[in-house]
């Protein structure tokens, strides 16, 4: 059976031109309308276009000094280690990347594995820390998509993986030799600080788990590097007028007792504006001001361990076999059918 795995992603212009930064700024204040309170579609449109040519500026600025974002090379270079990891399996599989935000969108990769003529679809948001805004809005757009299509598949979809002991290992191995190639250690004046993507705490109040899978991830992270203090902080976009996650990776470097901090961007699989200018620009420049030599962790996006892991997911699906298997459930954060995690407790 042919199977078509769909790469679901956010999305980053990769050229910085005023209009596509705000049609994609445009994109993600609206779909996030809900965390400031109940509004008409209209309102929320023209309050989503405000936040955009407000916010548009300064993003602009960032990516013309990171020369443009890398997120859709690196996106598409996982797509093809892959297809081409599935296929030396065994398994007839292509794979397509579809974006939340910008082109091509997830809509397009619907129509692209339709027109190829695949047996079955599988969805896979790359997001390894599950979160509504994120995985859950990703695979609710893939629905919409295929409805739209008025396509008849079969399709499965995965949500959070962050508890792969092979992805684990493989950002292990990488924050590991990192340290070694710039002579550093993890102990006595160093401190690992882990930063994570934030969410508003509209999403957390509403039920979302993303910070216990990120505060679970970093103890399992620290664990197999040996590493017994270390701090999480979230990097956080608050352009509007709500709260987010606690601490923010600032505060964290403010308030750090340390020589020099060694940076690992956990929530990220890709590079982008979020590692490139957020942490390698700003974080920076505050670790400097505090006294504190800086380093960031590069993202091993197109590791062969982590590349690996990714063919484990889809293994079950491709194989035949029953999810669980490998450990996959159903998924509490999607609720529903056909939607694995490996974060769902055990039942009998």
């Amino acid at each position: 059976m042919s199977t078509g795995v769909a790469l679901l992603n956010f999305g980053e212009p990769e050229r910085p031109t005023r209009e596509t930064v705000v049609d994609y700024l445009e994109r993600i204040f609206y779909a996030n309308a809900d965390i400031e309170g109940e509004t008409t579609e209209a309102e929320a449109r023209e309050r989503s276009r405000q936040l955009a040519q407000r916010r548009a500026p300064a993003l602009i600025e960032e990516y013309e000094e990171i020369g443009g974002s890398p997120l859709q090379s690196h996106a598409d270079a996982q797509a093809t280690l892959l297809e081409r990891e599935l296929r030396d399996r065994g398994y007839d599989v292509t794979t397509y990347v579809g974006m939340q935000f910008t082109e091509p969108f997830i809509e397009d990769a619907v129509e692209r594995a339709r027109s190829d003529g695949v047996e079955q679809l599988v969805g896979l948001p790359i997001y390894p820390l599950c979160g509504p805004s994120t995985t859950v809005a990703a695979l609710e757009e893939l629905t919409d998509a295929i409805e739209a299509a008025e396509w008849d598949v079969d399709v499965s979809e995965l949500t959070g993986w962050h508890r792969h002991p092979g992805y684990t290992r493989a950002r292990a191995d990488n924050v590991r030799s990192f340290v070694e190639t710039q002579g550093l250690s993890l102990e006595g004046d160093a401190r690992l600080v882990f930063s994570a993507h934030g969410t508003p705490q509209y999403y957390l109040d509403e039920g979302s788990r993303y910070v216990e899978y990120v505060e679970e991830y970093c103890e399992a992270l620290a664990a197999q590097l040996g590493v017994d203090e270390y701090e999480l902080g979230y990097q956080n976009h608050e352009n509007r007028d709500v709260d987010w996650t606690e601490p923010s990776i600032e505060r964290v470097i403010e308030t750090v007792d340390a020589d020099r901090v060694v940076v690992e961007p956990v929530s990220f699989v890709h590079e982008q504006s979020e590692t490139l200018s957020e942490l390698d620009v700003e974080l920076r420049e505050e670790a400097l001001e505090a006294g504190l030599d800086f380093y960031r962790v590069p993202v091993p996006y197109d590791d062969e361990q982590f590349i690996d892991a990714l063919a484990d997911l889809i293994e079950p699906f491709t194989g035949g076999f029953e999810p669980g298997y490998y450990n996959l459930r159903q998924c509490q954060c999607r609720d529903a059918p056909g939607a694995f995690c490996l974060n769902s407790p055990r039942t009998r």
